[in-house]
């Protein structure tokens, strides 16, 4: 397999002049382990970011409306309780890996040898199997703008092979969240790493996404089979509910008789990115919009594909902060990433990373208003 293919050059673009954020460190309770979990607030005039050390989460984004009123628009809790609760499995915010998305029957060859992930999404692995990256204690420390946060996983933790070494920087630019990611591994393993945050842009507790516009950069999307696992195909959206090339309502087609929207209950595809690539590496995935705050929302990265997953899982089981329920349908997720079950896929980018290479992947959530 080749090595991983993301593009070096987003992590040295040129220097840009951004207004200054600024950084506090709280204590934010234990983890499950009884290690410390911190809590770091991020702010600047445009955007307010809170990220813990448990599981490198995103647990809040205030981002103003059309009249400059702020709201939360990220899906979180209160405290830790609710990122650690035994039934919470939305992984709210969180960094997902080693390998984020599905591992069919949680197995993958390299050079000749299997590998077995713990299943824990039914006869498969999903986001690096039952304690994956989402449930360790990162260590942080601030960076200009933003937070560093470092994780070292070992040699053989779920079944991956090579020791590890993850940095996620998250940094505020203006009305933009960066999130940069780099790894280095001690041997050849395979590596998809993500933000899995759910997005709301009414605001968190403000009904469901369903009436909220979206547009997906991508002609084609990977269909799956009972088990979400990608067919292999890679299939035109034209004609069918999933061609987002446009601004359309989320909810619009959510509902059609279609086997793809059954098979998930809604939506919580891969989609094939195909819109042009920036000097910086990165090129616009998807833009969201809430009609009635005129909040935005424009996702660009250097991945090559995004898992619009419209909170099927969701059931009103969990309540997050100010008291709201998180229904079907409550928040969505663009999660950038490599495709779901690439190393059983040949034909799909690899997601392979050698030793004395290093993995690099930029996403950025730039906010803004629309009238």
């Amino acid at each position: 397999m080749m090595m991983h293919s993301l593009i070096l050059a987003a992590m040295m673009v040129p220097a840009v002049s951004f207004a200054h954020a600024s950084v506090t460190k709280a204590s934010w309770g234990k983890a499950p382990s009884g290690e410390a979990v911190d809590l770091y607030t991020l702010k600047n005039a445009q955007l307010t970011v809170q990220v813990m050390t448990y599981g490198a989460h995103v647990v809040s984004i205030e981002a103003p409306d059309r009249f400059g009123k702020k709201a939360d628009v990220v899906l979180d809790f209160d405290s830790i309780d609710g990122y650690t609760s035994e039934k919470n499995t939305t992984y709210n915010g969180a960094i997902v890996g080693r390998y984020g998305n599905r591992i069919a029957k949680g197995m993958f060859k390299l050079d000749g040898k299997e590998y077995q992930i713990p299943l824990n999404n039914g006869a498969n692995a999903l986001h690096g199997g039952p304690v994956g990256f989402d449930k360790k204690v990162w260590q942080a420390h601030e960076i200009t703008n933003g937070v560093e946060l470092t994780m070292v996983s070992p040699d053989g933790d779920m079944g991956f092979p090579g020791e590890l070494t993850v940095h996620v920087r998250y940094t505020l630019e203006n009305s933009s969240l960066r999130i940069a990611y780099s790894a280095t591994t001690t041997k050849p393993t395979v590596i998809n790493l993500t933000n899995h945050s759910y997005f709301n842009l009414a605001g968190n507790g403000q009904g469901t996404i369903l009436g909220e516009k979206l547009t997906i950069k991508a002609d084609r999307y990977t269909p799956v089979d009972a088990g979400l696992i990608p067919t292999g195909e890679l299939a035109v959206v034209a004609g069918t509910p999933f061609d987002f090339t446009k601004a359309t309502v989320i909810g619009e087609r959510i509902d059609q008789a279609n086997e793809q929207l059954t098979l998930a209950g809604g939506y919580d595809h891969n989609f094939v990115l195909n819109g042009p690539v920036g000097k910086d590496g990165l090129r616009e995935a998807a833009v969201a919009m809430d009609t009635l705050s005129g909040r935005t929302l424009t996702v660009l990265t250097t991945e090559p594909g995004v898992q619009f997953y419209s909170g099927n899982f969701l059931d009103g089981t969990l309540t997050g902060r100010f008291g709201a329920k998180y229904v079907k349908h409550s928040g969505f997720c663009l999660e950038t990433q490599h495709f779901p079950d690439a190393p059983n896929h040949p034909d799909f980018a690899s997601t392979e990373l050698l030793p004395g290479k290093t993995y690099h992947s930029v996403t950025v959530f730039r906010f803004g208003t629309k009238e």
